[in-house]
């Protein structure tokens, strides 16, 4: 890995900082990259982070790693998924649909992170940069963020790609994260010598309990586990033994195969999650940049993994805002401070126009999706909730076929 961190002095007065380097982050700097804007990504970790194991992209999500550059390197080591099998052991109903009209791979997380890294100008990132907060200078109008070891840095623009516990949503007022009543368990479970299944998306829905498992490689499959808060005690969170016997208790009526991926899991691969979301309102409502600092990512619109989406946009994110910034800020010489501060702000609140409505679909498409699963939705509720979904989403993976543009 060859961007690392000066370490003793970070120099962007003139340059775009984004907060985090995880895949949006990253994203975001290479898409601002191929525009000819310069940006720093300060990551609080000592390397790149890979949390979450695996990743779904969809259709729309590599249009816009096309546009990044990186989509044909990415999709020799992406497994394609061909084809979708969803069952409810409730009623007994499966739908089976091809996935060809539509491109649908799975990629390592660390493997995309790492592509856009490698991809990124010497010393982008700086690892150990730990953002707490972000001030405005009164004087200037522009944006400061201060890092834990007590540096202030002055930009020109600030972009929040910091998730969940986003710092930078804090400051443009955005409300915190809410959390289902669902938690996930994630995991790996390898074959050595091979696993012999197909390579199909499979989702197994019984009460408010989901199971999920695709293909990783041929030696290598993921699977998710999503449960009532309940029936995980918060204790086990840390202890991965204690973690895979309490999800194979609370799947024990499941089908054998499923309860097989389970106990065959690499203890190492597990993870214990609280579900979290940004409600549909919020993100209508929401304020998503003040001044010159925005937010993309997961700290701009997380939604849980119903859909599969919460990659895809963040890439989507990094296209939009990269196409818009670099309208106002290449040449930007030519433009009196003062001018061009109101351009940018300009600039992303034409990003924060066009993503808004996209946002809200997927937002709310998936957080009705999340309330079918919540303990607390009864008969009538869901009754409602299914007719929401059919009413309003006729077309369940509609949203994969958006294309967000050129970059």
């Amino acid at each position: 890995m060859s961007n690392i961190r000066n370490n003793n002095y970070i120099e962007a007065e003139n340059k775009i900082v984004i907060v985090g380097g995880g895949i949006c982050g990253l994203a975001t700097a290479l898409a601002l990259h191929k525009k000819g804007l310069e940006s720093v990504v300060l990551e609080r970790s000592d390397k790149l982070r890979t949390t979450g194991a695996t990743i779904l992209i969809h259709s729309n999500g590599w249009r816009a790693l096309d546009q990044l550059g990186v989509g044909e390197q990415l999709r020799e080591i992406g497994h394609l998924i061909t084809a979708y099998c969803d069952i409810s052991l409730d009623d007994g109903k499966k739908e089976e649909a091809s996935l060809m009209k539509e491109e649908l791979r799975c990629l390592k997380r660390l493997e995309l992170v790492q592509v856009l890294a490698d991809n990124l100008p010497l010393n982008t990132i700086r690892f150990g940069c730990h953002t707490v907060a972000v001030k405005m200078d009164p004087s200037t109008c522009q944006p400061i963020v201060q890092l834990d070891d007590g540096t202030s840095i002055k930009c020109k623009v600030v972009i929040g790609c910091d998730g969940v516990n986003s710092v930078v949503s804090e400051y443009v007022g955005l409300k915190t994260t809410r959390c289902f009543s669902t938690r996930g368990v994630r995991g790996f479970t390898s074959y050595p010598s091979g696993h012999g299944f197909s390579s199909d998306f499979i989702r197994i829905r019984k009460g408010n309990r989901i199971f999920c498992r695709n293909p990783v490689n041929e030696n290598l499959m993921y699977w998710f586990v999503g449960l009532p808060c309940t029936s995980c005690d918060l204790g086990v969170s840390s202890e991965p033994e204690l973690i895979k016997q309490a999800t194979i208790k609370s799947i024990m009526d499941f089908p054998p195969d499923v309860i097989e991926f389970v106990k065959k899991t690499d203890l190492d691969s597990l993870t214990l999650t609280n579900l979290r979301y940004r409600p549909p309102w919020d993100i209508s409502l929401g304020n998503f940049r003040k001044g010159t600092v925005v937010v993309a990512g997961d700290a701009m619109h997380i939604m849980g993994p119903f859909l599969g989406q919460g990659g895809s946009a963040a890439l989507e994110d990094a296209v939009v805002l990269a196409r818009n910034l670099a309208e106002k800020m290449c040449g930007s010489e030519r433009t009196g401070k003062q001018s061009l501060q109101v351009e940018i702000g300009a600039a992303i609140d034409r990003y924060v126009k066009e993503r808004r409505m996209r946002l809200i679909q997927l937002s709310s498409q998936t957080y009705l999706i999340g309330m079918l699963l919540e303990p607390s939705s009864g008969k009538f509720t869901k009754l409602l909730i299914i007719l929401a979904l059919v009413v309003f989403f006729s077309n369940p993976s509609g949203h994969v076929k958006y294309n967000c543009g050129h970059l």
